[in-house]
């Protein structure tokens, strides 16, 4: 797809203003509702479906599929994501009215530094065709070592501040408890840090991790980069509302990496699939409608099955009583 200087800024300036009305909506301080959040998501969801139409209207059939196939990825492993958010909320212990406003800042730090990821895969991709390999196999990686953590006992899990906080923790330092929605205090006669800058950062940061395996998987299934960097924004920008809306139900999503893990394997085998087709063996590509259709049936799939487990360990847990899982720890915690 040609996109024009002219088109880029529009792009840019327009979702700068959505974010600005978001930042605008969720400005003071407050515990958001159910409602609202439901509200919120849906108008999201809207937005990039007008935004996938007009892609179809003035950019064709391929270059809409590629966006809400990228869209649908992406969304996905952002509510995977949600997960870790619930860890890094009870780890800092943030107070219930200024988790908007920590999810907003994070959430536009993950923005940006996504934008930079995107920039360098394109710029490689275009120069060597031969990293559609690398992105397979490491999809393929991906979607084997979810089934493991997956398959694995989770009591324990926390959320480990990375190096780069730590860092910025002793360097700067941080203060003893939460000063509303202040990023910097003086204390003891130094500026410091307060416990709000630091659990953005956290959140920002620890996205960038997200983006090494949904990046990857993103370029396998569009390479232009006109449409995996708006993808992944109404992605993400939706995702502050999301963690409101479905925070409860997290837990219930038992079978959520499993459909995760078959979603990156299967665009694994699409990368792999397309650099052999590019280095000249004739081999069957796997086209966009497919991988649509094979994404939303295993989300459609995943779901289901999750609801009906949980469904059926509620009922036994009535009978003989609540186990301790790493879905009542994290609802403990949080």
């Amino acid at each position: 797809m040609d996109v024009s200087l002219t088109l880029w800024v529009l792009t840019i300036v327009g979702l700068c203003g959505l974010i600005a009305v978001d930042f605008f909506i969720g400005r003071k301080p407050h515990d958001v509702s159910v409602k609202e959040a439901g509200i919120w998501t849906v108008v999201w969801i809207v937005l990039a479906a007008i935004f996938g139409i007009g892609l179809l209207i003035f950019g064709g059939g391929r270059p809409a599929g590629e966006f809400f196939a990228g869209y649908i990825t992406e969304k996905s492993l952002s509510v995977d994501n949600l997960f870790v958010f619930v860890l890094i909320m009870a780890k800092f212990a943030v107070p219930s009215k200024y988790q908007q406003r920590v999810l907003l800042v994070g959430v536009l730090i993950a923005l940006v530094l996504r934008a930079i990821f995107i920039a360098a895969g394109a710029a490689i991709i275009a120069s060597f065709s031969w990293v559609f390999y690398i992105f397979g196999a490491f999809l393929i990686w991906t979607a084997w070592k979810l089934i493991q953590e997956a398959r694995a006992d989770q009591e324990d899990e926390e959320f480990e501040e990375n190096k780069l906080l730590k860092a910025a923790e002793r360097r700067f330092g941080v203060a003893d408890r939460y000063h509303g929605t202040k990023l910097w205090i003086q204390q003891n006669g130094k500026r410091v840090m307060t416990p709000m800058l630091v659990v953005m950062l956290a959140i920002g940061t620890t996205d960038v991790l997200f983006a090494l395996d949904s990046i990857p998987a993103i370029f396998g299934l569009t390479q232009d980069p006109y449409i995996v960097f708006t993808a992944n924004a109404f992605a993400l920008m939706g995702l502050r509302q999301l963690y409101f809306l479905i925070g409860g139900l997290l837990r219930k999503l038992v079978h959520l990496s499993y459909g995760l893990s078959i979603i990156l394997g299967f665009i694994g085998v699409k990368l792999v699939l397309h650099a052999l087709h590019e280095s000249g063996v004739h081999v069957p590509e796997i086209s966009i409608p497919v991988s649509l259709g094979v994404i939303c049936s295993v989300l459609i799939v995943t779901t289901i099955t999750s609801l009906r487990a949980s469904r059926k360990q509620a009922q036994a847990e009535a009978v003989t009583g609540p186990a301790e899982t790493p879905a009542t720890k994290t609802d403990v915690d949080a």
